[in-house]
């Protein structure tokens, strides 16, 4: 039987510290589906469409792992793939407060879905997709905290910072 974890998340953009989690979720599980959850209710950077072929790019070298996209239940999806996990990164304590309520509306939800934590590097432990666009945006150093592909991209969407990066 194969074990198979969802890894949820907007992903707007993908972060080394997203792959450093989709990576140790990849040594642990015979499959990760790395997931884009599209959020009507929030205005992202990158489409839904975007955010999948970064993500793709960035863990081509992880085979046991895909990327998808859903919308809806968390735990609608992952009984829809066949998994009983759900990945979730831990940076600090206060996602932990987050996640740990989460964690247990799905398993409230889902009794026979169990929500494993990873946590992060250090090194990555300051670093969010939002953070990631606000540095960009005021002209900030982003090249060494996401994957090439993503640094590509957020020149390509915010051209005005060109000359500063």
């Amino acid at each position: 039987m194969k074990r198979s974890a969802v890894y949820p998340g907007s992903f707007d953009p993908i972060t080394n510290g997203h792959i450093y989690i989709t990576e140790r979720a990849a040594a642990i599980f015979d499959e990760v589906k790395v997931s884009v959850l599209v959020n009507l209710q929030k205005k992202s950077t990158f489409s839904v469409e975007e955010r999948c072929a970064m993500a793709r790019e960035a863990l081509s070298h992880l085979p046991n792992v895909t990327v998808d996209y859903f919308e809806g239940l968390l735990v609608d999806y992952v009984r829809q793939t066949r998994s009983r996990v759900i990945i979730r990164g831990l940076r600090a304590m206060s996602d932990f407060e987050y996640e740990f309520q989460m964690a247990l509306m799905n398993r409230q939800l889902a009794p026979e879905i169990e929500t494993f934590f990873i946590v992060t590097d250090p090194k990555y432990s300051y670093i969010s997709s939002s953070s990631v666009r606000e540095i960009f945006q005021f002209g900030g150093t982003v090249q060494d905290v996401v994957p090439p592909v993503v640094f590509q991209r957020l020149r390509e969407r915010f051209p005005a910072r060109l000359a500063q990066q």
